[in-house]
C-alpha cells in the first residue's frame, strides 16, 4: 500500500521562459532572449506534493487556488500528475513566479500576485478525517494564508500523536502548531525567529534550534543550510550535523520543497527523525545537481526505475555543467568491492574538472567479464555506494564490456583510469579523440584490488 501523505499549504504557478542569448539589446545593456519556450509547473506546496507523488506516495494537497486562469492551469497540472487537489478556494489571484532563463541560468524573475487579499474557505469535517487518516502531514507554508486559517490550524492541532506533522515554515506565516514531529526552517528563517541569538556558527545555530523547540513545542528542528547540509536538534539537545555532498553547478530552486517532502515521506514510513533528515539532505543535493525545479518532468516527476535513476541525473548534470563552460570528467569500472585504491582514484579524477561521472558496468556486464559468481554487490548497491563517495557527482550504468557507447552520449572532456592501465591500452582513448577529449591515467595504490580482497577472504575462510 502506498504511503498516504497530505500536504497543506500555499501553491504557486511557476513558469519558465527558456530561450537563447546571443546578443545584447541595442537600446540597453541587457541580453536579448530569443524564442523563449514557456514551461509551467507547480510551485510552493504544489511542488512539494508533486515530488512526493513522483516518489510513489498517495498525495492529497489541501491548498487555496483562485478562480482565475493561473489557478485553473495549476490545478489541472497537479491532477494530471497524480496529486489529488482539495481546493479551499480564495477570492485572491493565484500567484505566479516567472523566470526568464538562458543557458540554464535565470536572468530575471517576475512575480505576479502578492499575499492573499481575500478569504480562504474552512476545512470540512470530512477533510479533517482524511488528515487524521494520513501516514504523515506536511505543512508547506509560503506565507499566503492557508497555514494561518483557523480551521486548518485547529485540525492540525487535533491530529493523533501517531501522525507525524512536518512543518516547513515561512517568515510571513504563523508559528507551527505545537507538537509537530519536525520543523524545517532555513538558517535565515531560524535567525529571524531568534533575534536574541547572534552569529551563524554551529554553536549559534544549535542554540537557535533549541530555542525553537521550546517556543514551538516541536519534537525536533532541522535548520537547512543550503550547500552545507542541515543541523538538527531534538529533545536530547545534542545537534546532528548532516553535511551535503558536493554539487557541481545545478539550480537550488525548489531544494527546500525536495528536502521537506523527502523528510515527510521517510517519517511516514517509520524512519527516525535523524534518518529522515539525512535522507532529505541527500535528496535535496541530488535535486539541485539535476537542475532543481526546472528539471522536474511533469509526465513523471521522479524516475520510476531506481536502478537507472542515477543515469538520468548524470546525463542532465553533464549538460548543465557543459552549458556553463565547465569540464566534464568520466571514469569507469565494475567497483564490485570499493576499496582505498578506488577512493583515491575517484578523488584524483574529480580534481581534474567540475564534475565526475562514473560509468558503471551493469551486473550482466560484470558477469561476462569476471565470471558467473560476480558481481558480489548488485548494480543498484554499487551505484549507491559510489554516489556516497565525496566527489562523485553521477553514475551511469552500461551493459557492454566497455563504456564506449555511454561515452559517446556523454562526450566528457577527460576520461581517467587507474595507472594499472596504459593510455595506449584504453579503447576509451580512441573514443575521446573523436571530439578532442583526453584520456589520462592516475596514480594507483599498490596492493589494492577487489579480486585480491576476495581471494584473501576465501583463503582465510578455508584456514
Amino acid at each position: 500500500m502506498a504511503t498516504r501523505l497530505v500536504v497543506v499549504g500555499d501553491s504557486l504557478l511557476d513558469r519558465d521562459l527558456e530561450g537563447t542569448v546571443e546578443r545584447l539589446s541595442p537600446d540597453a545593456p541587457v541580453p536579448v532572449v530569443d524564442d523563449p519556450k514557456a514551461i509551467a509547473r507547480p510551485g510552493g506546496a504544489g511542488l512539494a506534493a508533486l515530488l512526493a507523488a513522483g516518489d510513489g506516495c498517495e498525495v492529497r494537497l489541501v491548498t487555496a487556488l483562485g478562480d482565475d486562469e493561473a489557478g485553473v492551469e495549476l490545478g489541472s497540472l497537479l491532477q494530471r500528475n497524480g496529486v489529488d487537489v482539495v481546493n479551499l478556494g480564495t477570492t485572491a489571484a493565484t500567484p505566479e513566479k516567472i523566470r526568464i532563463r538562458a543557458g540554464g541560468r535565470t536572468l530575471v524573475r517576475v512575480d505576479r500576485g502578492g499575499r492573499w487579499s481575500g478569504s480562504i474557505g474552512p476545512l470540512t469535517a470530512a477533510l479533517e478525517a482524511q488528515l487524521a487518516g494520513a501516514d504523515a502531514v506536511l505543512v508547506s507554508d509560503y506565507g499566503r494564508g492557508v497555514a494561518a486559517e483557523p480551521s486548518v490550524r485547529a485540525a492540525l492541532a487535533r491530529l493523533p500523536a501517531r501522525v507525524p506533522v512536518i512543518w516547513d515554515p515561512h517568515p510571513r506565516g504563523p508559528q507551527p502548531t505545537r507538537g509537530v514531529r519536525l520543523a524545517t526552517p532555513n538558517a535565515k528563517e531560524a535567525a529571524a525567529q531568534t533575534p536574541q541569538i547572534e552569529g551563524h556558527s554551529l554553536t549559534a545555530l544549535s542554540e537557535c534550534a533549541r530555542t525553537l523547540i521550546s517556543s514551538w513545542g516541536a519534537a525536533a528542528v532541522a535548520i537547512t543550510l543550503g550547500p552545507r547540509g542541515a543541523l538538527m536538534v531534538d529533545g536530547s539537545g545534542t545537534p546532528l550535523v548532516t553535511p551535503a555532498p558536493p554539487v557541481a553547478g545545478g539550480d537550488p530552486c525548489g531544494a527546500g520543497d525536495r528536502f521537506a517532502s523527502t523528510a515527510a515521506r521517510l517519517l511516514a514510513e517509520g524512519a527516525l527523525a535523524t534518518e529522515a533528515v539525512s535522507g532529505a539532505v541527500a535528496a535535496a543535493s541530488a535535486f539541485v545537481s539535476s537542475g532543481g525545479a526546472s528539471s522536474v518532468s511533469l509526465a513523471s516527476s521522479s524516475p520510476k526505475d531506481p536502478e537507472h535513476a542515477p543515469a538520468l541525473d548524470a546525463r542532465d548534470l553533464v549538460e548543465r555543467v557543459r552549458a556553463t563552460g565547465g569540464v566534464v570528467v568520466a571514469t569507469g569500472g565494475c567497483f564490485d568491492l570499493l576499496h582505498a585504491g578506488h577512493v583515491a582514484m575517484l578523488k584524483a579524477a574529480r580534481s581534474l574538472g567540475d564534475c565526475l561521472v562514473v560509468c558503471l558496468n551493469s551486473d550482466e556486464s560484470v558477469r561476462r567479464l569476471k565470471g558467473a559468481d560476480r558481481p558480489l554487490v548488485s548494480q543498484a548497491d554499487r551505484a549507491a555506494v559510489l554516489l556516497a563517495v565525496e566527489g562523485v557527482d553521477g553514475v551511469v550504468l552500461f551493459d557492454e564490456d566497455t563504456p564506449e557507447r555511454v561515452l559517446e552520449e556523454l562526450r566528457p572532456d577527460v576520461f581517467a583510469k587507474g595507472a594499472d592501465y596504459a593510455v595506449s591500452d584504453l579503447p576509451e582513448a580512441r573514443v575521446l579523440a573523436r571530439w578532442g577529449g583526453q584520456a589520462v591515467v592516475l596514480p594507483y595504490l599498490e596492493g589494492r584490488s577487489s579480486t585480491r580482497l576476495m581471494e584473501e577472504v576465501m583463503r582465510r575462510g578455508h584456514s
